[in-house]
């Protein structure tokens, strides 16, 4: 048994073959998988049923195996003043100081689409603008 809380064999294995760059998107259950991710990355569906699991739940347990450079953060297009209330549980399991930034809806599906994006995990959360794009940061020697 692992002693991580990351448990997923294929996530496991998709971040193991990552490296410092590539992308790990965690999607709310409203994203739109077919059309806006980079075909190319490898795609894991945890939405079991309606709430489970969470985007918290799952960033949680991939910060348990992987360090973050930057992240970023998906904004309604209408009013990037306020925002959604998803946020304010998924900034705080950011390693301290990390990056956040925040983009518009269709920016942020823009982001998506790139080559670097080596993971999307499906959640079934059902809170608006829940989605996270992580970008993998360096292991420090020693």
């Amino acid at each position: 048994m692992l002693r991580t809380k990351l448990l997923h064999p294929e996530l496991l294995a998709t971040l193991g073959a990552a490296g410092h760059g590539s992308q790990v998107l965690i999607t709310d259950g409203n994203f739109p998988h077919v059309t806006a991710p980079y075909e190319g990355a490898a795609r894991v569906y945890l939405n079991l049923s309606p709430g489970r699991l969470t985007v918290a739940e799952v960033l949680d347990a991939l910060l348990s195996a992987i360090v973050v450079e930057r992240a970023a953060l998906m904004d309604p297009a209408d009013d990037a003043d306020e925002r959604p209330a998803a946020h304010a549980e998924l900034i705080p399991l950011l390693p301290a100081g990390t990056p956040v930034e925040h983009l518009r809806r269709f920016d942020f599906y823009a982001a998506t689409k790139s080559e670097d994006l080596a993971l999307v995990v499906a959640t079934a959360d059902l809170r608006p603008y829940a989605n996270v794009l992580l970008t993998v940061g360096v292991v420090s020697p020693g």
